[in-house]
Parts: C-alpha cells; sequence; structure tokens
C-alpha cells in the first residue's frame, strides 16, 4: 500500500506514519489506542511518533503495548522536553522513555523545541546517546529557517536528521523558506497535524467545497485528500493521529490517492501559500 516513501535516518519509510498526542490521556481508552496502533503497522505505517510531552509519559505506554512482540517491525520516535535538551538530564528523560516504551534503544529522538540549553548542548548530549546505543539517530521540532542555519553552524548540528513542524493545507508558511532548505539538504520533514487542529481551522478545512469536491471524484474522505496533498512533494512525512482501527486504515489508504496537477492548483487557489516569510506555526 506504500507507494510514497521518505528516506529518514538512513531508512526507507512511507509518507505516512502514527501520531499519538492526546493519546495515554484516558485510561479507559488506552487498550483501543494500542490497537490502532498496532493495526496501522500493519497497514504499513511503521513509523510511530511519541514524545515524554504527551500525557506525560502515558502515549509512550500506549506505545510501548502497542509495539510489544513487534519492536524490529516499528521506526519509534520520541521528544525531549526542552528543559531536558542537554547533560545529565537529557540521558535521564531518554532512559525513562525507553523504560516506558519497553525498548533499549530509539530511532529517532528530538529536541521539541528550543528551550535554555544551547544547541550546542544539546547535540553533544544527543551524540552521547548515540554512542551508547541508546539512539539511532536524532532530530529537531519546532524550528524554524534561522534555527536551522544556527543549528548548522554548530559542531555536529548537520548530522540532523528531520525537522518535524506543523504543517497542512492551510498553514502554509514553511513553504517560504524552511522547506526549500530542508529539501535542499535532503532533510526530511515530520508534517504534524496535518488535518489540522480541532477548532475553526480544521473544521473550514474539511467544509471547504474544493477540498469536498476533490474527495467525490477519488471516491475518498476529505481527511485522505488532505494527507495526500501533504506528502504529494518529495521529502515529507505526515504523522496524523488516530485512535482507531478505522480511523488508521483510512489514514493508510491516502497513500495511494495522487492528486492530479490541476486538482493541486484547484487546493493552491482555495489555499494559498504566503508569499512572505511568516512565523513558524506552532501548537
Amino acid at each position: 500500500m506504500a507507494d510514497k516513501t521518505v528516506l529518514l535516518a538512513g531508512q526507507r519509510l512511507p509518507a505516512i506514519g502514527q501520531g499519538t498526542w492526546y493519546m495515554g490521556e484516558d485510561a479507559s481508552a488506552r487498550r483501543e489506542e494500542a490497537m490502532a496502533l498496532r493495526a496501522g503497522v500493519d497497514c504499513g505505517l511503521t513509523l510511530i511518533d511519541t514524545a515524554e510531552m504527551y500525557a506525560e509519559g502515558g502515549a509512550e505506554e500506549v506505545v510501548g503495548e502497542a509495539i510489544r512482540g513487534i519492536r524490529d517491525r516499528v521506526f519509534v520516535v520520541s521528544k525531549v522536553y526542552p528543559w531536558n535538551a542537554g547533560g545529565s538530564n537529557m540521558a535521564a528523560a531518554c532512559e525513562a522513555s525507553l523504560r516506558r516504551l519497553g525498548t533499549d534503544h530509539l530511532d529517532l529522538y528530538l529536541l521539541h523545541w528550543r528551550g535554555n540549553y544551547s544547541l550546542q548542548e544539546t547535540v553533544t548530549a544527543m551524540e552521547k546517546l548515540v554512542e551508547q546505543g541508546k539512539i539511532r539517530y536524532w532530530g529537531v521540532s519546532n524550528l524554524d529557517y534561522a534555527d536551522m542555519q544556527e543549528l548548522w553552524q554548530v559542531k555536529g548540528g548537520e548530522a540532523c536528521a528531520a525537522n518535524q513542524v506543523l504543517y497542512h493545507l492551510a498553514s502554509r508558511g514553511i513553504e517560504y523558506d524552511l522547506l526549500p532548505w530542508c529539501q535542499q539538504h535532503s532533510m526530511p520533514v515530520m508534517a504534524y497535524c496535518p488535518l489540522a487542529q480541532a477548532g475553526r481551522l480544521r473544521r473550514g478545512l474539511f467544509a471547504n467545497p474544493t477540498v469536498q469536491a476533490i474527495a467525490d471524484v477519488h471516491q475518498a474522505t476529505v481527511a485522505q485528500v488532505l494527507l495526500a496533498w501533504v506528502i504529494r512533494q518529495h521529502g515529507i512525512m505526515a504523522i496524523p493521529k488516530a485512535a482507531t482501527v478505522k480511523h488508521v486504515e483510512e489514514n493508510a489508504a491516502a497513500l495511494t490517492l495522487t492528486l492530479s496537477e490541476e486538482e493541486q492548483a484547484l487546493l493552491d487557489s482555495a489555499f494559498p501559500a504566503p508569499g512572505h516569510k511568516t512565523a513558524l506555526d506552532v501548537v
């Protein structure tokens, strides 16, 4: 089913992965959440993204349950709080994440957003975790164009394997400078909230007549069209959350949906990219 792939941290992966934000918050829903993640792996969505922030480790515990017995089939990503992103704090945070996930290593460990630690301190701590075999690769999240320029000047900074940022049809600011820079440097972009967060913006996307008409043509859901739009360019992976088996199967099916140039032009007209620099959207 995985027609579209991304080369991430030395591994070829489907261009749609699985997000876990808000998982692990309701104990009664944990079993269904874990089942959905496992079903996603069975559908080929082998990357699972989580963070120590999500439900204060609860989401990592859900992932740990989902990947039990199939760890070798899954590419596991987690993120470290900014206040844990250096020195012994990062070592302790990583150990805690590994314990909750029930694994001895992470495939990719991301700085969740910038904090008081310098980028050099964070890179040095990441490199130590790589040397110890606790993580295979490291990357960043919520870093804008200027941040990436700064990272590239830090010793070891060019080993950054990915940048995870907010990106969807109604939030296209990264297309002005950050996305072209990442593509120029062959750095994958992981798009979180690819369907937009709940609220007015999401409702506007899902109710848009252009998006709906394209979905009807493809006999697809609006969500599938939005995911297909996000991964239309090389080097971009979408990581939507799906808390039910039905939802994750729909997400996986979006890998087979290809938008025509005409359809992309219609979406560009309905949701134009900004023609100037805008602040990086973060939620």
